[in-house]
Formats: C-alpha cells, sequence, structure tokens
C-alpha cells in the first residue's frame, strides 16, 4: 500500500521549525513502513502544490497529520475538503466535522439540542453588549484550537473583570465563548472507530496555590513552567466504575452527534456533585506519541505503531464504505428525489 503522510510543511520545515511536528511525522512513518507500507511525505504549504503531489502519486491512503496551515488552525478543514475533492482515502474526520468542531459555540449548539450536558454558555461578538451566564465564567476564542488564547486571566469572577478580558480578547479575535466554570476533575475520552479508549484525568494538584485549575496555553506548550507542572496527565483516570461508563456513553454520543470518523477527544469537566460535562469535542487531536491520545491507546495496551495502524484501517474501512459507483449513485439520486430512471 502506498500512503502519504501529509503535515503542516511551512511550520514544521521553516525557520523555525515545529520539532513536534516532525516527531510525529516520522513515527507515522516508521510504523506504517515497519509492516511493509511504502510512505512519502507531502508537506501541505500555502502555495497548494502538494494538492497535485497527491493528485498524481496514485495513493491508497493520506495519512492526516495536518492541524493547520502555516500555523493558521481555521485552514486545517480546507486541507481536507481537498482531500475529499481528490477523492483519496485519508485518516481521521471529514471537514464537516473538522469545521464543525473548531467553533464551539456551534457544538455547544448542536450537543445542547442532543440533551448532552454542556455548561452555560454565550458567544460574546466584538461590539456586542457583555453577556450574563454568572460566575466563575471562563473565556475562550470561539475558533481556536490546542488551548489558544487561553490563560489564567481567562477565568473571571465579575462582570468587570469579565469586560476587560474580552475587550482584550476581542482586540485579537471576533468571536469570544463565554461559559461558566465548573469546579472539579478534568477528564479526557480517546475515541477510535467504535473504541473508546481508557479515560485520562488532568491532575491539578501541583498547580501553584491561587492559579485557577485550567489547562491553558502555558500547561500545554510552555514546558516546565509552573502551569506545565501543575496540570499533569495521569491514565487510567482513577473513576467509580459507573461514573467511567457514564462519562464514556456521553462520550461517545457526543462524537456521534458531530459526525465524527477516525480518531478524536472529548474533554470533560465533572462537578463536585460527580456530574460529568462536555467542555470541548476535539476532531483529529494531536497525534504523536507523547500526545493524550497515545497515552491513552497504551493504557489500553496499545502502543504507537499499533495505534498508528489502527487508525489507518478504521479510516480505509470508512472510506472504503462507499460501493456504488458515481453513475448508479446518481441513478438511485433521482430515484429518490422522485424521477423516473429507465
Amino acid at each position: 500500500m502506498k500512503v502519504a503522510v501529509l503535515f503542516d510543511g511551512a511550520s514544521a520545515l521553516g525557520k523555525s521549525p515545529d520539532l513536534l511536528i516532525l516527531e510525529a511525522v516520522e513515527s507515522v512513518e516508521t510504523a506504517m513502513a515497519s509492516v511493509g507500507h511504502e510512505v512519502i511525505r507531502i508537506p501541505a504549504n500555502p502555495d497548494g502544490r502538494w494538492m497535485e503531489r497527491v493528485r498524481k502519486a496514485k495513493l491508497d491512503l493520506v495519512y492526516n497529520l495536518c492541524e493547520s496551515v502555516d500555523g493558521v488552525a481555521a485552514l486545517e478543514p480546507a486541507v481536507i475538503g481537498a482531500l475529499e475533492l481528490l477523492g483519496v482515502p485519508f485518516t481521521g474526520s471529514s471537514s464537516a466535522t473538522t469545521s464543525l468542531c473548531l467553533r464551539k459555540h456551534r457544538v455547544n449548539a448542536l450537543l445542547d439540542r442532543a440533551g448532552l450536558p454542556v455548561p452555560r454558555w454565550t458567544i460574546a461578538q466584538r461590539g456586542g453588549p457583555v453577556p450574563v451566564i454568572g460566575f466563575p465564567a471562563i473565556c475562550k476564542p470561539a475558533a481556536e484550537d490546542a488551548s489558544v488564547g487561553v490563560e489564567q486571566r481567562s477565568v473571571v469572577r465579575t462582570a468587570r473583570a469579565l469586560a476587560d478580558r474580552l475587550a482584550a480578547m476581542h482586540e485579537c479575535w471576533d468571536d469570544i465563548l463565554v461559559q461558566r466554570y465548573i469546579d472539579g476533575r478534568e477528564v479526557n475520552v480517546g475515541i477510535v472507530g467504535d473504541q473508546v479508549l481508557p479515560i485520562a484525568e488532568i491532575d491539578f494538584r501541583e498547580m501553584p496555590r491561587g492559579l485557577w485549575r485550567i489547562v491553558s496555553y502555558r500547561s500545554k506548550w510552555d514546558t516546565g513552567s509552573e502551569e506545565d507542572r501543575g496540570a499533569s496527565p495521569n491514565c487510567p483516570a482513577d473513576l467509580p466504575p459507573a461514573l467511567s461508563a457514564e462519562v464514556a456513553n456521553v462520550a461517545m454520543a457526543a462524537w456521534r452527534a458531530v459526525g465524527g470518523e477516525g480518531y478524536g477527544r472529548i474533554d470533560f469537566r465533572i462537578d463536585r456533585a460527580g456530574r460529568p460535562w462536555i467542555l470541548e469535542v476535539n476532531a483529529n487531536p494531536d497525534f504523536s506519541p507523547t500526545a493524550g491520545l497515545a497515552r491513552m491507546a497504551r493504557a489500553a495496551n496499545m502502543d504507537f505503531p499499533a495505534l498508528v495502524r489502527q487508525v489507518a484501517d478504521v479510516a480505509l474501512a470508512v472510506r472504503r464504505g462507499m460501493p456504488l459507483p458515481d453513475a448508479d449513485l446518481w441513478a438511485l439520486t433521482q430515484r429518490l428525489s422522485g424521477v423516473s430512471v429507465g
């Protein structure tokens, strides 16, 4: 099988290369090559030439590690849309699901409508009124991922602090998600195909006194910082069996609600009464040997190469599950539209 590993070339190969991207690319490449597949690397650059490389390569699968183009997360769905247009099987979720999950307020509305537990929320738009949802509240960019825009000052206790925080954030982003802050435990649920992986927990016990127990941008990316040390992931989480089952069931329901495919991660808070609340649904989350999904897979006795192969198998099963040729599909579409096909 011929496989291409697709990644953000401008970020990984630029003047200040993102070594985490390159580590993930190399690890996936090694895992697929170790079982006899031909693997090539294709950097997705802003000039779009990568699309012609994909088209000409006659690929059996694109292993999509491209979470942005030149660091712009909003372009991730466009990359997936190009793969869909080219008709090449690829790992992870569709462009529609990925685009949806990059807009937190739209996901929340969908989950609310499905009857799933989401903390009270609203959207604050630039130039609009300061919303009222109660305190404490947390402010996040509505269309970013990887905790971009999330810091200790994101959590506010008063209307004045909320107004100040929104004014600062609106200098960079138009739409800000304002959501009630849930005080309690934070857990992550990984999904691969139809399998729910062992639940992980963020251990905040080492978070310095006076700091909010949140996974901020510094927690994720400022290695060695006090917020990094204060938000340590553990897997499996020490949860009662009934609560673990409830969290897993809610996670799968949320994943299906957004049309998730391949692999994903759903983040929760569990309040003091033991009730789980969905914080975020992540389509195509960080896929590297040191990321949360790999950690959860290891707890299920699945090493990283096995996870890589499992994700590839799921992708091929999903995207080869449409047996009708185009002509037959069009004929069926016409019949279902009330047109008599001779």
